[in-house]
């Protein structure tokens, strides 16, 4: 074979070789500039920090800065729509909580909340504390339900906003024990549980990250856990099913969504790097230490959560008769 022959046969595989190289191999490599995670919610809240969080261990995993957008407002959905509409490139990506399951029944969606999104990771789970105001008689779920049942809409229970998870933790509540309470929204968990620090409100279902530290300083009671297992950094707290109100349940999770259409290889990374995250011993503890346990799973097991979630969390609203205001 001539020399140009064999140049050209050595040109020719060298092309081909090109060739077979799969696109998102040959495009930069990801990342390579800042990510951002939108937070619909507002900063200083148990949501927050889970958010801030794993956008520290991200940012040491993938050597790019993970930046918070705070994007509170109409139960988170404000910022989960900004976050629907960005580019599907990886690089914005989504806080949800429970209260993501609740939106499709309250508000009118500009896009559909399972197949509009790309699910990548559930971060944690765990429950909410109901937790009541040391003036408050009741010591137990029992006495609660008892002491409502004397003062029907006398009992006031505040909540993170018209329609929040902590609305209708309480509106599931009062449902399933039969009495009548005053909800009074707030916007936000801080004013809610300022409030109930000080006695304006009865009661609150919060966050155990926000809460936890308020009862342990005798400033809350906790009266229940809203799980079906007790709370370990609480461990005398019985939960609400087993102290008077069989088979009540409402669990709080977090994790990350992003925009439909993300690229397959970006969402496995991502997920790989956050499940790498929750099983160091410094997140267990970090996390576990704020009244949550890590989660982790496939993108797919995530998808399904949600889903399950959004059927659910619908048939109490309309149990319940909750609107938006």
């Amino acid at each position: 074979m001539s020399p140009f022959a064999k140049a050209f046969v050595r040109g020719a595989l060298a092309l081909a070789a090109v060739l077979a190289i799969p696109v998102p191999a040959l495009a930069q490599a990801w990342p390579a500039k800042p990510i951002t995670i939108i937070v619909p919610f507002a900063p200083g809240g148990g949501s927050d920090f889970i958010g801030r969080f794993m956008a520290q261990r991200l940012s040491t995993a993938l050597g790019q800065p993970v930046l918070v957008d705070n994007r509170p407002g109409a139960g988170s959905l404000l910022g989960i729509e900004v976050m629907s509409k960005a580019k599907p490139d990886g690089y914005t990506l989504g806080l949800v909580a429970t209260s993501y399951a609740v939106l499709p029944s309250l508000y009118k969606m500009t896009f559909d909340p399972i197949n509009d999104i790309t699910p990548v990771i559930q971060i944690s789970q765990g429950p909410m504390l109901l937790v009541a105001n040391p003036n408050i008689p009741a010591k137990n779920v029992k006495e609660l339900i008892e002491y409502a049942k004397k003062k029907p809409g006398g009992l006031n229970y505040a909540s993170a906003g018209q329609g929040s998870i902590t609305h209708l933790a309480g509106a599931l509540f009062a449902t399933m024990a039969g009495i009548k309470m005053t909800h009074v929204p707030y916007k936000g968990t801080g004013p809610a549980l300022t409030d109930t620090i000080s006695g304006t409100a009865d009661i609150f279902f919060s966050s155990t990250a926000t809460s936890l530290q308020h009862v342990k300083g005798g400033k809350l009671r906790a009266i229940g856990v809203t799980t079906t297992k007790r709370l370990p950094a609480l461990p005398d707290v019985p939960t609400i099913a087993e102290s008077g109100l069989p088979g009540y349940e409402a669990v709080l999770w977090h994790g990350l969504i992003g925009p439909k259409g993300m690229p397959k290889e970006v969402v496995e990374r991502i997920n790989g790097e956050v499940s790498k995250a929750l099983k160091l011993k410094e997140t267990s503890d970090t996390l576990e230490g704020d009244g949550v346990a890590p989660a982790g799973g496939s993108a797919a097991a995530f998808g399904a959560q949600i889903k399950r979630d959004i059927e659910e969390w619908g048939k109490v609203v309309k149990a319940a008769g909750v609107v938006v205001q």
